[in-house]
């Protein structure tokens, strides 16, 4: 089979699950991946065949996809940030809107920065610090450590899976975290942390009542454990958040976090509940995504 005749038949299988646009783009990026090969050089070599393990694995690739199964879980993979980094069913998918919570997070970062190295304060060199509640597959942290080399970062998340999965990550990326295994609704779990000056999460906001609304490869395979929270209180890891950052969050310092659209107005008044000033975002779909919070 040629390389042009596998794409065909796997974007013709993908269709039943998929739309046109977002079968051929996965189609791509499985030949990419047996292949090695870009798209361009896979059009001058459309006529290549594939050899017997390729066909063999693409089968089985195939397979997993046409059982719903995410194509980040079946090769593995998954790029944020301009990162490639390891994924399998101990972590959520990186989305594209958490790619905007890090840049805002970056953007107050340097901006905090500024604040104290031009405050006059004699501790011009002091490392800001940064913690990452719920890290997954360490997106977060990677990505912050990776762009500003300087922060001292700890990202922590009750699952030994998914902290596997961000270490793995952050060897194969050279970025130095501090990785904590810590149940961060456990009062006093999360009173062993340090203070911090800003604290980043994208932490689980979904409630039982909506899984009917949620996709069939996110409820088959992404971790439950990630995505959702009890149905009386789907804003439990929010009021978390706001009481640990009364202590542990230094004086000038900053609170980012990801929500559920329909829920940012209840989050908002949480926090402003709890005397915080907050701002919020929407994310590339124009839907409210992201809270900043902080005392004034």
């Amino acid at each position: 089979m040629t390389i042009q005749d596998a794409s065909k038949k796997l974007i013709r299988e993908l269709s039943a699950i998929y739309d046109e646009r977002e079968s051929s783009a996965i189609a791509d990026w499985i030949l990419e991946h047996l292949t090695g090969w870009k798209k361009s050089e896979r059009m001058i070599n459309k006529k290549s065949q594939l050899r017997e393990p390729a066909l063999e694995k693409l089968q089985s690739i195939t397979q997993q996809l046409t059982a719903h199964k995410p194509v980040q879980y079946v090769l593995k993979e998954a790029y944020f940030h301009g990162m490639k980094l390891y994924v399998d069913e101990n972590v959520l998918i990186p989305r594209p809107e958490t790619e905007e919570l890090v840049q805002w997070t970056i953007d107050e970062v340097y901006s905090l920065q500024f604040t104290v190295s031009g405050s006059g304060n004699t501790d011009f060199d002091r490392r800001l610090s940064v913690l990452d509640v719920g890290t997954g597959s360490g997106c977060i942290p990677i990505s912050l450590k990776k762009e500003m080399s300087r922060l001292e970062i700890y990202a922590c998340d009750i699952s030994e899976g998914a902290l596997s999965v961000a270490k793995k990550n952050a060897d194969e990326q050279k970025a130095a975290i501090e990785f904590r295994r810590i149940d961060f609704l456990d009062e006093k779990a999360r009173a062993t942390l340090p203070q911090f000056d800003v604290i980043v999460s994208n932490p689980p906001y979904i409630s039982g009542e909506e899984k009917e609304t949620v996709d069939k490869h996110v409820i088959e395979y992404e971790p439950h454990l990630a995505l959702f929270v009890p149905e009386d209180d789907s804003l439990i890891f929010y009021r978390a958040l706001a009481e640990f950052g009364k202590s542990n969050l230094t004086k000038g310092g900053c609170m980012i976090m990801e929500i559920h659209f329909e829920k940012a107005k209840a989050v908002r008044n949480l926090f402003g509940q709890s005397g915080y000033e907050t701002e919020l975002r929407k994310d590339m779909h124009g839907n409210d995504r992201m809270i900043k919070a902080w005392y004034a």
